[in-house]
Order: C-alpha cells, then structure tokens, then sequence
C-alpha cells in the first residue's frame, strides 16, 4: 500500500491498523518512496539471552557468603 505523507498526518490510525494486520505501507513524498512502515517481528531469543536477571550472577564467584554480603550492605557506610 502507498501512503502519501498528508495521509499519513490526516490518518495515523489507519495506517497503522494497517500495518498490524501484517502489511507494509510505503509513504511517498512529491510522488518519490520516501520511507516504509513495516510490522515489528518478535525474535525468539536463545535460552543464554533469555536468562532473568536472576540467573546473571550464576558464574560469578562469591568470596562471602549470602549472610556476609547482606550484612556488610545493611551496616551502611563509614566515614
């Protein structure tokens, strides 16, 4: 579908309904492709890039325990 750029102002709405049913739309310029509108595709992510962020820390290496590490973060700092 060609969109002018006046029609893209007038009715954004539209267009993009449009583009979530799946279509591409290019808009024109003075007659000229000036730009394309297409629909977002999800990419499936890796099970390495879809860790939460509970699971970033997990080849870290602690010195201290769990207990320790809570402990020195809840006396606060020293001047």
């Amino acid at each position: 579908m060609k969109v002018t750029t006046k029609e893209l102002r007038m009715q954004p709405g539209k267009i993009i309904d449009y583009v979530v049913k799946g279509r591409e739309v290019i808009i024109t310029y003075r007659g000229k492709s000036l730009a394309k509108i297409v629909p977002f595709k999800k990419e499936v992510l890796s099970p390495q890039e879809n860790e939460t962020i509970f699971g970033m820390w997990k080849a870290h290496s602690l010195e201290k325990t769990v207990e320790e590490q809570v402990r020195e973060l809840r006396k606060g700092r020293s001047f």
